[in-house]
């Protein structure tokens, strides 16, 4: 177990990663990260390789197929070289910062070829009922001028102008220092709906852009399956912190604090 408020990816097997793709996807606005990539990992051939652990996560434990599981977990697939993180909590905003910089050391340390995250970001209407160019809407922040370009190329819309946030935003910002290559995509959302088209539209700019031909078919059931389990865990995870705050704040401070 990690100690000393400390995040560390451990790999569960030796893998070399190097050329890879990591993409991720933290609990957010829409939950189109989680829902896109649970999707992904599903379809795709891939293999649990790794988790990320760190003592200021909640007391969670992910229960898959009668088989305890940590989590935030990494897929791997060899075939199509990408490692997927999947989260099924939000990542406390403490510790945001240290994650994203545990995460870009990780894509260094083992020489992984970029970083695409994928999120969603709110937007006035809801695109779902909208017209069929408003449907497909994404959009698109690259690190580099040749990752913008292969986005645009990918018939994604860029960001010239604005600001982002949360764990892809410092992903982003760490690839500019350290001259690694990222790209964050970001679905426009009603911030009131959770809808899997949401993440019909990530997977499908996904597919354009790293020329996959991933079947979306199945989305729409098995996307509203993984948003019904991240509402628990993320439940559970406020009522588990109440009830450890409670319990803190009966007992009182430490003699040895």
């Amino acid at each position: 177990m990690v100690c000393g408020n400390m995040i560390e990816i451990k790999l569960i097997k030796k893998i070399d990663l190097e050329g890879y793709t990591l993409i991720e996807g933290f609990p957010g606005i829409g939950l189109v990260g989680p829902m896109a990539i649970s999707y992904m990992v599903d379809k795709l051939n891939v293999d649990y390789c790794g988790y990320i652990e760190s003592d200021k996560f909640p007391p969670l434990v992910s229960i898959h197929k009668g088989k305890p599981m940590p989590p935030v977990r990494l897929y791997v697939s060899k075939k199509d070289k990408f490692v997927f993180i999947f989260a099924e909590f939000s990542i406390p905003v403490d510790l945001v910062f240290e994650l994203s910089e545990s995460i870009s050391k990780f894509v260094v340390a083992n020489k992984l070829d970029r970083i695409i995250s994928i999120g969603g970001t709110p937007y006035p209407k809801d695109v779902t009922n909208s017209n069929e160019k408003d449907k497909n809407l994404i959009f698109g922040i690259a690190s580099s001028d040749s990752l913008t370009k292969e986005i645009e190329k990918a018939g994604i819309e860029s960001i010239n102008e604005g600001v982002a946030s949360g764990i892809s935003a410092l992903l982003l910002s760490n690839s500019v220092v350290n001259g690694t290559n990222d790209l964050t995509l970001l679905v426009p959302v009603n911030p009131e709906i959770i809808d899997p088209k949401y993440a019909e539209v990530a997977i499908t700019a996904i597919n354009k852009l790293l020329h996959l031909d991933i079947d979306i078919a199945d989305l729409e059931k098995e996307a509203q399956s993984v948003e019904a389990k991240i509402r628990d865990l993320i439940k559970k995870n406020k009522e588990t912190h109440e009830t450890l705050k409670k319990v803190t704040d009966a007992t009182g401070p430490s003699m040895y604090a």
